[in-house]
């Protein structure tokens, strides 16, 4: 590679550390500047989505850049949903028919931390911290930063600009307040927040309740849900609306309320909360929403990337995998342009281009799908019909493994297919059996061939209309 091309990274998390790492292995010099301290050497996670699911998208990432057994060593597999209702009973939901199929919890700081060690391997990949960008000037691919500590400010140049920096990206303020180009923005928050909370372990360091599970405790229009950590303990976090509802964010405002509203809508869970007054009034409530905007590059010089471009809510567990799968995309288009850039000529608006036209159909569409995940999450899990659907679905995975996928195992366990295909198939699927389980067409106790040829013959009838009426 021509070491003359300099690429320069705002943001160093998830995103822009494994992009730093690949960049660096493909042999570009990397400079990457962050505005937080290293995460490997102060905590900073207070009430930020400690842990997160982690799944084949991102795992297609790890085997990319060659850590794959490394990451495997920080995740706690979760084989499905346990539910838990308001009498405390539980029932386990499997994500999937097919046993090796699962998704992982794995902790946000070790893997920020493991992917910016891999990096600073290279030599060719230098990361700043405590770097606040503030601002960048797009037609000279220039960047303004200030650092924390001495207040100075300085200007850095590169060849490219790639923007990891998050929902509040300031590369994607940039364009919008500058307005030299036009740039579609759309920022969607949901009526509910989040907080975070947490199980602590047992005395002797044990899992107070079953580890290998994602817990949800489903009431309709909030939800509770607890992810494991390896030290024992549940990373919790209530979804909440701000203002609706006999309790919400605005009126939760003494310990005495809050646990009230715990004892009469999730008394499991509280017994297992001496802390939760404690965690709810020092954890930040903080919203949720959605990030969409076009055009995500401007000429050879900029580009945004990970959730500066596609910021999701959390309810598919796509997040992160998005943002991975946002890299390996990426590496899979430098390779059919790596003889111009070797050559020195810039070929970075054509690999921009060419980027954002595959990637961004798929990114919006896991966009929506995690706002369906929401509505599934916090009300449809404990619908009889929607239960009865993930019993005939379970049973066709285990059953035909090679012939059927749910909607779920599309998006999360079939990472050679795109999330926009994943979901116009899945939502087909959905609607073909809960029609025909409404219409009486189709029991659980049906035999499982007839079933299946039924959902197929069904299925791509919708996909038929679908495609007709330009949905597809």
């Amino acid at each position: 590679m021509n070491k003359q091309q300099n690429i320069l990274i705002i943001g160093a998390g998830l995103c822009g550390s494994l992009l730093a790492l690949r960049l660096g292995q493909r042999g570009f010099n990397v400079a990457v500047y962050e505005m937080r301290p290293d995460l490997r050497k102060t905590d900073i996670s207070a009430g930020r989505s400690i842990n997160l699911a982690f799944s084949d998208r991102g795992n297609k990432a790890m085997k990319l850049v060659g850590i794959e057994d490394k990451v495997k060593s920080l995740c706690i597999p979760m084989n499905g949903r346990m539910l838990h209702d308001k009498e405390g009973q539980t029932f386990l939901s499997n994500y999937s028919g097919r046993d090796h199929e699962y998704i992982n919890s794995i902790s946000r700081g070790e893997l920020n931390g493991l992917l910016l060690t891999e990096a600073e391997k290279h030599d060719n990949v230098t990361i700043h911290f405590n770097k606040r960008c503030k601002s960048v000037d797009f037609e000279n691919t220039t960047v303004l930063f200030q650092d924390y500590s001495t207040k100075d400010e300085f200007i850095e140049d590169a060849d490219a600009i790639i923007a990891t920096d998050g929902a509040g990206s300031a590369l994607r303020k940039s364009y919008y307040l500058e307005r030299k180009f036009l740039f579609s923005f759309s920022q969607d928050y949901l009526t509910h927040g989040y907080k975070e909370l947490s199980i602590l372990p047992t005395e002797t360091g044990d899992y107070k309740t079953y580890k290998n599970a994602l817990h949800i405790w489903p009431r309709g229009d909030f939800m509770v849900i607890a992810l494991p950590n390896l030290d024992g303990s549940f990373t919790v976090t209530l979804f909440l609306s701000y203002d609706k509802g006999e309790y919400n964010f605005n009126n939760l405002t003494t310990p005495e309320v809050v646990i009230e509203f715990f004892q009469k809508e999730f008394p499991d869970a509280l017994e297992l909360m001496p802390n939760l007054a404690e965690d709810f009034f020092e954890n930040p409530t903080a919203p949720l929403g959605t990030v969409k905007c076009s055009p995500w590059h401007f000429k050879g010089n900029t580009l945004l990337m990970g959730d500066s471009a596609h910021a999701i809510v959390p309810f598919y567990g796509q997040g992160m995998n998005a943002s991975f799968e946002d890299v390996v995309e990426f590496d899979g288009i430098l390779d059919k342009h790596e003889a111009e850039l070797s050559n020195g000529q810039s070929a970075w608006e054509t690999i921009f281009t060419e980027y954002e036209k595959t990637r961004k159909k798929d990114t919006d569409a896991i966009a929506d799908l995690a706002i369906d995940n929401f509505h599934e999450m916090k009300d449809h899990v404990s619908n009889p019909i929607f239960q009865e659907k993930r019993k005939i679905e379970m049973a066709l995975e285990k059953e035909f493994p090679n012939d059927y996928s749910s909607k779920y195992s599309l998006v999360t366990f079939n990472e050679h297919i795109g999330y926009r295909e994943a979901m116009l198939r899945g939502r087909a699927q959905d609607k073909a059996i809960i029609n025909m389980l409404d219409d009486g067409i189709i029991s659980p106790s049906d035999d499982l061939k007839v079933i299946l040829k039924k959902v197929k013959t069904k299925t791509e009838a919708i996909l038929e209309d679908d495609r007709i009426a330009g949905l597809h």
